[in-house]
């Protein structure tokens, strides 16, 4: 099984300092919901203490606009925070128009992409195309979404053709529900998976003995039932 690059996918600046220190961490991702929950009001003032954090690791922050343009104009202003940013750009706008054509400019044109909200087959190639040989890339396939519709994302991804030897270009299995997705980015050929902190917490049951953590789920059981002073008389 091939070795996978984990990366923290959070705005809580405490989460992303404490977990940053973690030498299992490769990289750092966000988004504008993540922010939004954390409660971040400013973007660049955000992503300049995430980046003073990130012990020189990768962090991807994403363009705001949702026309070609200002798309273009946002993504190089992001791009220049730094040599270890990457700039997220959707694969399509908000009304389905597909951006393929403006990565592929921006990449010609060294700024360091990665390419979000794929979720399809078609997706995955065209972005892989866009991305080309010309800069570093990352192709985010939000496998989580995907599983969430009944599909196995794994099908996704064992569907798209070979990489070739493209390899500045990464995979990135997106939105994980639970530690077993780790497992089946690894197994279909996955260069990186995000994680939040709920799931880095988890991180310490992979391969933990099933008899062992039934005995502890029984012993929460009786614990939370005592804790609550539930009482079932004879």
């Amino acid at each position: 099984m091939r070795e996978i690059k984990m990366f923290v996918d959070s705005a809580d600046l405490i989460e992303i300092e404490r977990l940053g220190r973690s030498d299992l961490v490769s990289g750092f991702t966000t988004n504008p919901t993540l922010m939004r929950q954390a409660g971040v009001t400013e973007y660049e003032p955000f992503a300049q203490k995430v980046l003073s954090i990130a012990n020189q690791k990768p962090v991807s922050f994403e363009v705001l606009a949702d026309d070609v343009p200002t798309i273009r104009s946002q993504a190089h202003r992001i791009a220049s925070w730094g040599s270890e940013v990457y700039v997220k750009i959707p694969v399509c706008s908000a009304t389905g128009y597909p951006y393929l054509e403006l990565i592929n400019e921006l990449a010609n044109q060294g700024v360091n992409i990665n390419v979000t909200a794929v979720l399809t087959q078609e997706q995955i190639a065209g972005a892989i195309r866009a991305l080309g040989t010309s800069s570093k890339g990352i192709v985010s396939v939000f496998a989580g979404r995907i599983a969430d519709t009944g599909i196995d994302p794994v099908d996704v991804f064992k569907g798209i053709p070979p990489r070739k030897s493209i390899d500045q270009i990464e995979l990135l299995w997106a939105s994980p529900r639970e530690i077993l997705n780790l497992r089946q980015a690894e197994s279909c050929g996955c260069d990186i998976i995000t994680m939040t902190p709920a799931l880095w917490s988890k991180l310490d049951l992979l391969g933990k003995d099933l008899n062992e953590y039934s005995v502890e789920t029984v012993q929460m059981f009786i614990r939370d039932a005592e804790e609550a002073g539930y009482v079932l008389l004879p």
